[in-house]
């Protein structure tokens, strides 16, 4: 697909942040840029950015499917992730993915049939003190169990925006992209709630009380 003018400005916006030297820097923050306007990155993407670049479509491929932030297929507004990892596994974090597996009709990297929500296991969402944790867009949800867990789903799916535990409030995966890529993300309710969870502030204190 052709990109539009308005990405084409965000591109070079985002190569003129680093040295002209050291331009494949860019690489990261373009693939989330090229996500933003298809949902994916697609071969007409790993072009595009190798095209700014000046490096070649493997250079550009082999980044993107080492990290599963970038998805190489059409993706849902909604990514619903679910860490099956040791310690969330421990705590329930399997039943969890089970129970939204069988409500979705979906496996692992698979999305709704009306493509909306894209379902996936997380292998770790740097949250263990808060397990099991999913996320809706990188947004956490913690402490959910199957059944918490579903009512979240099913208010995606009637086509509300359900309140993250903490973080800023839900926008689609398209527009978290762009901020991914480096852009702000201007809506009011995009600042965070409240202040960290309760576990990462004892954590803190205990570790500024034996430093």
């Amino acid at each position: 697909m052709g990109f539009s003018d308005a990405t084409r400005e965000q591109a070079r916006e985002i190569i003129a942040r680093y040295p002209a030297d050291r331009s494949r820097s860019a690489l990261l923050p373009l693939l989330h840029l090229v996500q933003t306007e298809e949902g994916h990155v697609s071969p007409a993407g790993v072009e595009f950015c190798a095209e700014l670049l000046g490096i070649t479509k493997a250079q550009v491929g082999a980044v993107a499917t080492f990290y599963t932030m970038y998805k190489r297929r059409p993706t849902g507004d909604w990514l619903v992730s679910v860490c099956t990892n040791t310690m969330c596994n421990v705590l329930g974090g399997q039943e969890v993915y089970d129970r939204l597996s069988e409500h979705l009709g979906v496996g692992h990297d698979e999305t709704t049939a009306d493509g909306t929500i894209t379902f996936e296991h997380a292998e770790c969402l740097a949250a263990c003190d808060y397990g099991p944790v999913m996320t809706v867009n990188y947004e956490f949800f913690d402490k959910v169990d199957p059944d918490t867990a579903v009512h979240v789903v099913e208010q995606l799916q009637d086509g509300q925006r359900p309140l993250p535990t903490r973080g800023g409030r839900l926008c689609t995966l398209k527009e978290m992209s762009l901020q991914l890529a480096g852009f702000a993300d201007d809506r009011a309710e995009a600042v965070a709630d409240g202040p960290a969870g309760d576990a990462t502030l004892r954590g803190s204190g205990l570790l500024r009380s034996t430093a």
